[in-house]
């Protein structure tokens, strides 16, 4: 274990944090919208990948990814969006959130583009039937589905997916190096009875039996 870092200069004004920053320019300060036009809804169509932000009433936060077949994330109208809420580790922990704070942030990628379409906006729970029954995949609908009123959507440069190569598998690293999901999983939950073959095990059944 490192020794625990002390941070010796921080930020504590917006004015501080200018002067290091500076200000947007007149195109970023009006790129954003406040509700769904044709350009969005086409990239949540073409988008098979969402990170949600959300937090819960203290301000804690979390972010989770959702992801599934292209054009998953249902556009309802131009200040609302569903996305449907399939099987999971059952933390819920984005649901418990919007159930004390509703507020929502969305970030949409598309594979191989390096702007994503950032969605904001309040969140709640439905689980309207008519709704669900048209997210079915293979017979089976979403449990429940996020409804997202739309407040604010953006698109966000590419930068972050240019300095990190993240498209590019020349770039990647070699899967033999990559850490364990199993072997951190068993080491984290410590749990008796349980081996990081097991654990795999678990991982790969729920891959292959509980995508739906």
């Amino acid at each position: 274990m490192k020794e625990y870092y002390q941070f010796k200069n921080t930020i504590q004004t917006e004015k501080e944090l200018r002067s290091i920053i500076g200000f947007p320019s007149e195109l970023v300060n009006n790129k954003a919208i406040t509700y769904l036009d044709n350009h969005c809804s086409t990239f949540i169509s073409k988008s098979p990948f969402v990170v949600i932000s959300t937090s819960d009433e203290s301000g804690f936060c979390d972010v989770s990814p959702r992801g599934d077949k292209t054009g998953f994330v249902k556009v309802l109208s131009d200040k609302q969006l569903v996305i449907p809420e399939r099987p999971g580790n059952k933390r819920i922990d984005s649901m418990r959130n919007i159930l004390s704070n509703p507020r929502i942030g969305l970030l949409f990628l598309i594979p191989g583009l390096g702007e994503t379409l950032r969605v904001n906006g309040k969140a709640t729970l439905v689980t309207d039937n008519e709704l669900l029954e048209n997210m079915s995949f293979k017979g089976k609908k979403p449990l429940l589905g996020i409804g997202v009123e739309v407040e604010e959507c953006f698109i966000h440069c590419a930068k972050a997916f240019k300095r990190s190569g993240l498209w590019e598998p020349n770039s990647w690293t070699d899967k033999a190096l990559l850490p364990s999901a199993a072997k951190i999983i068993f080491e984290h939950a410590n749990l008796p009875n349980t081996s990081v073959d097991s654990i795999q095990k678990r991982l790969e059944e729920g891959y292959s039996k509980r995508l739906y």
